[in-house]
């Protein structure tokens, strides 16, 4: 028997959705049938993406999120659950990256990357997970769904990114916490952890003599396009990952094996 993914009347909220892994993210759940709330600070961009989900049959609405700011993330949720409806499903996608030495790390540094990364995406999932509770206890059979987007560098450490492996490393135990609190809550709370994934932001060093050494030592010797998480991120969004959570899943090509 066959499993058919449809999220028509289902509203999903992804956040760091203007570029990257989330706008793709974004993609694929709309075409999937999701109503999706695109959230960022770049507004401009998200408004792009809207346009082009809205071209290709889908649909999208636009808020504005900066998950440092503790009111911009409450606000966000609040305007995005106004405009489209409860939110079913949440991909907690923001993150940034910083390449130094720890002997070379300034407080501000350790703030910019933990600011966003772990910080910011325990109250993105805290706020989110809020309205599902309220939402579970008037109706035990509703399901939610929780995605967060760790890393391969959250399960093995790689040099010259440290404090971001320490997020990430954060981000894992982080889900795995809400997965055994909210988890009564039907509320199924995941996380995956890409490898090397080729998006505009990176595209520049992937084809530099740096890039290339380090494709030439990962396992198959590529690197990921974003669309190649959209099976596994569409399954944890489904009905039929109803017995997954708290999982911690690599889509790595073979990296950490």
């Amino acid at each position: 028997m066959g499993i058919e993914v449809n999220f028509e009347g289902k509203i999903a909220l992804v956040t760091g959705a203007s570029s990257g892994l989330g706008a793709s993210f974004s993609r694929a759940l709309a075409a999937a049938g999701a109503e999706v709330v695109l959230a960022s600070r770049d507004v401009e961009r998200l408004k792009e993406l809207r346009a082009e989900i809205e071209a290709a049959g889908g649909a999208a609405h636009v808020v504005t999120m900066d998950v440092t700011d503790y009111n911009s993330i409450k606000a966000a949720i609040a305007h995005a659950e106004t405009e489209a409806g409860p939110i079913d499903i949440l991909v907690n996608n923001s993150g940034v990256s910083a390449t130094q030495r720890l002997l070379d790390v300034t407080p501000e540094d350790y703030a910019f990357v933990m600011d966003t990364n772990l910080r910011g995406a325990f109250f993105v999932a805290q706020q989110a997970a809020k309205r599902m509770v309220a939402r579970a206890k008037g109706d035990p059979k509703k399901s939610h769904r929780i995605i967060n987007i760790a890393s391969v560098a959250g399960m093995r450490v790689i040099p010259q990114i440290g404090v971001y492996c320490m997020s990430k490393a954060g981000v894992v135990q982080m889900t795995r916490a809400m997965a055994l609190e909210w988890g009564k809550y039907n509320i199924n709370v995941n996380a995956i952890c890409p490898g090397y994934i080729a998006t505009e932001i990176n595209e520049e060093y992937f084809a530099s003599e740096q890039g290339l050494q380090l494709i030439e030592s990962l396992p198959r010797k590529r690197v990921g396009k974003p669309e190649y998480l959209d099976g596994l991120l569409l399954l944890l969004a489904s009905e039929e990952s109803h017995f997954v959570n708290g999982a911690v899943i690599a889509a790595d090509d073979g990296m950490t094996a």
